[in-house]
């Protein structure tokens, strides 16, 4: 079984995280996709984000009519972690590393199962600073979804240093739109063309504060439980 891992914030998850998802499903053959909200990202620790609960709730309305996406809460708060006020400051604060997600998720696995991550462009850029990166590379496969600008020498070179091709090979990707299938040692990467979707959080985030409406972001649940809440105001 192919399985696909999308990790993320979600504050909130809008229609370019499921154009993706939907993108990679159909690339890859995956049978199903996780969709795991982060409690701690590693790269956004001090950027303030909706109480996971929230983030949770909209990726379980959000994939609610597919049976093939799953909500997950593979890196929800402990019980008495940050939402219940735990003192424990240094468990508390502990980042949600992708590799122990992995890891994680793969503790169910059956012996001919196989993960495949999936990332958009901006986040794949910098890869190479992720906790484990190479070790991320070998217990999966990627799926990346490409943005208008980025070369496959751009991808290559995003990679971790131990992973990376010869500089004369990467010379030759130059020219090269990042499509297709990037297949090193340790290392293989399935790049979707620009899904050209217009959401992103931030875009939701300044509409919402505007009072204006959320249809061309997100689906109806979303925005309704986004008003009900009160979130991005």
């Amino acid at each position: 079984m192919n399985i696909g891992l999308f990790g993320g914030t979600f504050d909130p998850i809008h229609r370019g995280h499921l154009a993706l998802a939907r993108e990679a499903q159909g690339r890859c053959k995956l049978h199903r996709i996780y969709f795991v909200p982060a409690n701690i990202p590693p790269h956004k620790q001090r950027q303030p984000l909706s109480p996971f609960l929230h983030r949770f709730a909209m990726v379980a309305l959000a994939t609610a009519q597919d049976k093939a996406f799953v909500p997950s809460l593979l890196e929800a708060p402990e019980e008495n972690g940050p939402i219940r006020g735990s003192q424990n400051k240094s468990h508390q604060d502990k980042p949600n590393y992708t590799i122990d997600t992995v890891r994680q998720l793969k503790q169910s696995f059956k012996s001919n199962d196989k993960l495949f991550l999936l990332i958009g462009m901006d986040a794949f850029a910098d890869i190479a600073k992720w906790h484990e990166a190479e070790e991320v590379f070998r217990e999966c496969e990627f799926i990346v979804a490409n943005r208008p600008g980025y070369s496959l020498a751009d991808v290559a070179n995003a990679l971790p240093e131990s992973l990376r091709p010869r500089p004369e090979l990467t010379k030759l990707f130059q020219k090269q739109a990042a499509n297709g299938d990037l297949v090193l040692k340790g290392a293989t990467i399935h790049l979707l063309g620009d899904l050209r979707q217009p959401a992103s959080a931030t875009a939701i985030r300044q509409a919402t504060a505007a009072g204006k409406p959320l249809s061309r972001f997100v689906d109806a649940p979303v925005a309704e439980y986004i008003k009900k809440m009160g979130l991005y105001k």
